[in-house]
């Protein structure tokens, strides 16, 4: 499914916030480009459930050319952040299939599909709408802070069956983000409308550029709770 520098070992040496109860749900959380999963893992440390497993990823190094070819932390190869720009579709999908392989391995391990939400920042935010709208298992939620939609003009025939239809999505962008612009933002929630129930997509703004805030973190953690209840 994946290929080897993205494989299990994705898994095995992701920064992981173990519950303080049986787990009966996790959240797959990714990182920005260039960044890696321990930061996030220490903000949903602060966040978290005590029945809920984290789990943050750190993406593999490659070139970007964003970034001039320099090597860095990515999910898949960036050439811009702008709507129109050309995209890594091999990338984001070999990318996405690895993300599916996490949560299939949480499913054999016994977490149902739908105690499961995917969520992450900037880059990791945009791999997870596109992995969930791609799954074939019915997830818990979405959390998709200062990101886009990946492959936009693919959907909404890339979300097949579309299991996912009725999910979820928290997503948070900040007004002055100078990186992905709110207008980007406010674009791909428009496209989200089209793909899933639009009554299920909370988009909320908040007076900051490209980060998160403690505001922005409170929505968070109170929609991971209203989406993972304890059972």
């Amino acid at each position: 499914m994946c290929g080897n520098n993205m494989s299990l070992p994705l898994l095995d040496e992701a920064a992981t916030v173990s519950g303080t109860q049986r787990e009966t749900a996790v959240v797959i959380f990714l990182h920005g480009l260039g960044d890696s999963g321990h930061a996030l893992a220490e903000s949903m440390a602060s966040i978290r459930l005590p029945y809920v497993k984290y789990i943050c990823p750190h993406a593999p190094k490659m070139p970007v050319r964003l970034k001039h070819f320099a090597s860095m932390p990515s999910w898949f190869d960036l050439t811009g952040l702008n709507p129109d720009d050309t995209e890594d579709e091999a990338g984001i999908k070999k990318a996405a299939d690895c993300i599916k392989a996490i949560i299939e391995h949480e499913i054999k391990n016994g977490i149902p599909s739908h105690r499961i939400i995917l969520g992450g920042f900037s880059q990791g935010g945009a791999l997870s709408l596109y992995t969930a709208l791609t799954c074939h298992h019915k997830l818990g939620g979405v959390v998709a802070l200062s990101c886009w939609l990946p492959l936009h003009k693919s959907f909404p025939q890339a979300a097949g069956c579309n299991v996912n239809k009725d999910i979820s999505i928290l997503q948070c962008h900040g007004e002055m983000d100078p990186v992905i612009t709110l207008r980007f933002g406010v674009m791909t929630s428009h496209k989200l409308k089209t793909i899933i129930n639009p009554t299920n997509i909370k988009f909320i703004t908040f007076l900051m550029q490209h980060c998160t805030c403690k505001e922005e973190m409170a929505a968070v953690s109170n929609f991971i709770a209203e989406q993972l209840p304890p059972v």
